[in-house]
């Protein structure tokens, strides 16, 4: 595992869907201190849409997969469609997740982010 003092995120842009408000500005703090421009956080799946329509050049994502009790697939999609890599984080099994989506990297919650800055700056060094 990458020690997250190590990991360094500079330069890249990580859109982070989460809708719990603390661990969002948690993550998005955290995910700031690596170096990286935070996109969102949004909270609900139509804020999410909007942000990966509205900003070209994402590098990542962090995707919470229940939203308000809305699973955020629409968005991982979204995000596929245009080859951004992404990691889930959540506090279901891996039955949640569909065929097409069993490889990505996922974070059980609570979220550990040492794990978390390991699995991002995988995505990295995989585009």
């Amino acid at each position: 595992m990458v020690d997250p003092v190590s990991v360094d995120l500079e330069g890249k842009r990580l859109l982070v869907v989460e809708d719990e408000y603390l661990i969002a500005i948690d993550l998005a703090y955290f995910l700031e201190g690596l170096g990286a421009e935070i996109v969102g956080p949004a909270g609900s799946v139509e804020d999410a849409l909007e942000l990966v329509a509205s900003h070209d050049g994402l590098d990542g994502a962090v995707l919470d997969i229940n939203l308000r009790g809305r699973r955020v697939f629409p968005v991982a999609d979204a995000l596929a469609s245009r080859n951004v890599p992404f990691v889930f984080t959540t506090g279901y099994d891996a039955l949640v997740v569909p065929d097409e989506y069993e490889s990505v990297p996922r974070c059980e919650k609570p979220i550990d982010q040492r794990l978390l800055a390991s699995l991002i700056a995988r995505l990295g060094s995989e585009r």
